[in-house]
């Protein structure tokens, strides 16, 4: 599946550029993705009087399932922005009593771990972590290094979504609160870049390639589990409430400094010193693609930054070469291996998804599916 590189070229209105293989231009050079949001995704972003009554109606809906229970809905917190925020409103403003829980896989920074400290602490809630076998998420990292492909994420996304729904199914909880937005997640990844994560298929594939341990424990899931299983037999919905209010970056940053001492991250994601390093480093370095370039374009598209300070905050690398050179330091230490094997990695020849066993296919037709009948989009913005 392999496409012709395109000659360079920048949306006149984002900064999405030619380093997404599926980016498309107008006459006029502006991209699908200006179109996408303006035609298509900002009607699903429900702000003003419309937001408040949707979301009254929800969480009526929400407090009548879970009357008699301990909670009412379950959320995940990863201490990043859009999950500390949600927690924050629907607790505070919304009388909500979610069951919070965080999934521990060995990389969180210290700025997430004090972000969910503040928070649940102020707001007096019981924090459920779910601590991940280290060896097997180690030899699972190590064998999406080893695969060669961008997408190396998937150990994480993979754990977070199983556990979730492990919790929500065991406390019999029917509401799902996702902090998935539109304000500041509307650009979508390129699927050569950022491919399914429960895409089991593949997942088998790459670690019956590299693995080297019994995964005896891991919280693997699949789509049809979780996207067609719980919510259609189950009558499981997830629920994004950032959707449904002016949810703005800035603001809601300064909120939560000033009601829980909230330290905010040099760049979205990087709650994870594993995603820093990936989206910070090995993408832009390895395969060229810079994920700022999405949550920039997002937040132009939302009118929350100037295409001109996008522009400009894209001539500097997220990360510093000194910055570099100990996240290197690290993740050799933390991975058990080398600093050279993972210099190694870098420069091996790239692979992508249709270099290994998949089911794309499928996952089309689900994804056209659920777009038509769920309302719901790749990327988890609504």
């Amino acid at each position: 599946m392999k496409k012709l590189a395109q000659k360079y070229r920048i949306c006149r209105k984002t900064v999405m550029d030619t380093s997404d293989p599926g980016i498309t231009f107008d006459d006029d050079g502006i991209s699908n993705h200006y179109w996408e949001y303006h035609n298509f995704i900002k009607q699903n972003w429900y702000q003003g009087d419309d937001g408040r009554r949707k979301l009254s109606s929800m969480i009526e809906k929400i407090q009548k399932s879970g009357k008699g229970k301990d909670f009412d809905c379950i959320l995940g917190l990863s201490g990043g922005l859009d999950s500390s925020y949600m927690l924050h409103k629907v607790v505070t403003e919304y009388n909500l009593r979610p069951l919070v829980f965080h999934v521990d896989g060995g990389w969180d920074t210290e700025i997430a771990v004090n972000n969910i400290n503040c928070l649940v602490d102020k707001l007096s809630l019981d924090l459920y972590t779910e601590v991940i076998d280290w060896e097997e998420m180690r030899d699972f990292q190590l064998a999406m290094f080893k695969s060669g492909v961008p997408h190396l994420d998937v150990p994480q996304d993979m754990a977070f979504i199983s556990v979730l729904y492990k919790f929500a199914k065991k406390e019999g909880i029917k509401y799902i609160l996702n902090g998935g937005n539109i304000s500041t997640e509307s650009v979508l990844m390129p699927l050569e870049i950022l491919y399914w994560p429960s895409d089991m298929r593949q997942v088998k594939s790459i670690l019956s390639k590299f693995g080297t341990v019994r995964m005896n424990s891991y919280p693997f899931t699949n789509i049809y589990y979780h996207k067609l299983y719980l919510p259609y037999i189950k009558k499981l919905k997830v629920f994004k409430p950032l959707n449904y209010i002016p949810y703005k970056q800035k603001d809601a940053v300064n909120e939560l400094i000033v009601n829980y001492g909230w330290k905010p991250y040099s760049q979205k994601h990087f709650d994870s010193r594993f995603t820093r390093f990936f989206e910070g480093y090995w993408l832009p370095n390895r395969f060229g693609y810079d994920m700022r370039r999405n949550q920039f374009s997002s937040l132009i598209l939302s009118g929350q930054m100037t295409r001109e300070l996008a522009l400009e905050k894209l001539k500097m690398p997220s990360l510093s070469k000194e910055e570099v050179k100990e996240e290197f330091i690290y993740m050799s230490d933390k991975l058990h291996i080398t600093l050279e094997e993972l210099k190694f990695y870098e420069k091996m020849d790239k692979k992508y998804y249709w270099d290994y066993p998949n089911s794309r296919f499928i996952f089309k037709i689900g994804e056209k599916f659920l777009s038509k009948f769920a309302k719901t989009r790749r990327g988890g913005a609504y």
